[in-house]
């Protein structure tokens, strides 16, 4: 990463040296020309002011003198023909009334032009203006080309941006060292997060970085934890099951004994049946979106009183009643999980409740509650009811045939629907869990 971003700043720093000292070297080329021209022009209008310029001594006596400044003068007459030149024979040249700067001093009684030469690296600077007698008066200058000075300054060029180009390498390791230097050290303590010193765009990133991480390896502790709890659940009623199943096998039971076993095997089956349907059914939740859910108006009244009805046989096994009451209450959810979130609370306050205990579930306005007077949770229990097989009293929870599960299949149809729940408890005087609905 420090290399790629090395790289990318030395190449972004010679393209910016070298497009300066392009326009650089063109800003100053249009001065020179500016100052050029400007010299030309001044020159000129001296000459013209000159009282008998158009005579061959006068314009001689001057010309000689230009010579010397590098200056070309030329005298053209209101034909455009060539009537003095002192750099070139005249015969040798062609009709000048075309060239731009005559045609405009002829017509417009000054003109200019800048011509390249045959070879690249010359200029040749105009500056014409037409006298009185009709006649044309001609200064020019032959300086280097822009081309040609960018080639004289382009050793000058490279030494400037090697010098610029090393310390835009110094400058540009130490910032990318900087600016790396958290992420490094993020990266060296990933496993131990710990407050990182750096600049405020990169604290989003880094808080970001850090929890999600967190949350990766909280999910694969609690993936590891569930494992390790399923493996210990179901091993449980499979040992039962096969020790029973051995005796009878091996004919070390009578009759009446045979028939006890065969009714603890059946039951063990059966929890052992409960226990993976409700693995399978939090596996179905984990991998649910509040967007898939399949939802319709439903009245949590009516679900609730079908539920009751459901658990009718369990009531008269543990000795409690449940009572509903409440309004008609419309929401828009999922029928079946709306069944089994109202179940699964209802027969949880059946199980751990006590003979002749009361369930009351109540329904108002997108609410529901279920009230109990059974055994309570702890105080310090209630934040963890919702986790996967943990269990308040876990010898009553597998004398009832719980499974551990039924809390956190609620606790994921709740968040499914974007609903809320609150659990208030006292040891020994009940349970009381409300869900909220949007």
């Amino acid at each position: 990463m420090k290399r790629f971003i090395n790289i990318r700043f030395m190449l972004l720093s010679f393209t910016a040296i070298l497009l300066t000292a392009l326009l650089c070297t063109l800003a100053y080329y249009r001065v020179f020309a500016n100052e050029v021209m400007q010299d030309l022009k001044i020159t000129t209008h001296m000459l013209a002011d000159t009282e008998n310029i158009t005579s061959t001594k006068q314009i001689e006596t001057y010309a000689r003198d230009l010579s010397k400044e590098g200056i070309r003068l030329t005298l053209i007459d209101v034909n455009g023909n060539v009537v003095f030149d002192n750099v070139a024979p005249v015969s040798g040249l062609d009709n000048h009334k075309n060239r731009v700067e005559i045609a405009d001093a002829l017509k417009n009684g000054q003109g200019s032009s800048i011509r390249s030469s045959n070879t690249i690296n010359q200029s040749n600077f105009y500056y014409a203006i037409r006298l009185p007698d009709g006649s044309v008066l001609r200064t020019a200058r032959e300086t280097s080309s822009i081309y040609s000075m960018f080639s004289h300054g382009f050793p000058y060029i490279i030494g400037i941006a090697l010098a610029i180009l090393g310390l835009c390498y110094i400058v540009s390791y130490w910032m990318t060292k900087r600016l790396v230097a958290p992420i490094e050290t993020l990266a060296a303590s990933m496993d131990h997060p710990q407050p990182i010193n750096t600049y405020e765009e990169l604290d989003p990133v880094i808080s970001y970085i850090q929890t999600h991480h967190q949350a990766t390896i909280d999910n694969a502790n609690m993936r590891q934890e569930f494992t390790a709890n399923i493996s210990h659940e179901l091993k449980t009623p499979l040992t039962a099951i096969s020790g029973y199943a051995e005796l009878i096998e091996n004919g070390l039971t009578n009759e009446e004994t045979t028939q006890a076993f065969a009714q603890k095997i059946h039951h063990n089956a059966n929890r052992l049946l409960r226990l993976i349907n409700d693995i399978l059914r939090l596996s179905e939740l984990d991998i649910s979106h509040a967007e898939d859910l399949q939802c319709e108006s439903i009245d949590l009244l009516s679900v609730a009183n079908s539920c009751a009805n459901l658990l009718e046989l369990s009531c008269r096994k543990h000795q409690v009643s449940i009572n509903v009451d409440g309004q008609p209450s419309l929401i828009q959810a999922n029928p079946s999980m709306m069944e089994e979130l109202i179940y699964n609370l209802c027969d949880n306050a059946i199980r751990y409740n006590r003979p002749q205990g009361h369930v009351w579930v109540h329904v108002q306005d997108k609410t529901i509650t279920i009230q109990d007077d059974g055994i309570g949770i702890p105080k310090d229990q209630i934040s963890r009811i919702f986790e996967r097989f943990y269990r308040v009293d876990k010898s009553r929870s597998k004398k009832t045939g719980g499974t551990g599960l039924g809390l956190a299949i609620v606790k994921h149809i709740v968040e499914l629907h974007k609903a809320s729940i609150h659990v208030e408890s006292d040891e020994n005087i009940g349970t009381t869990i409300t869900v909220v609905f949007p």
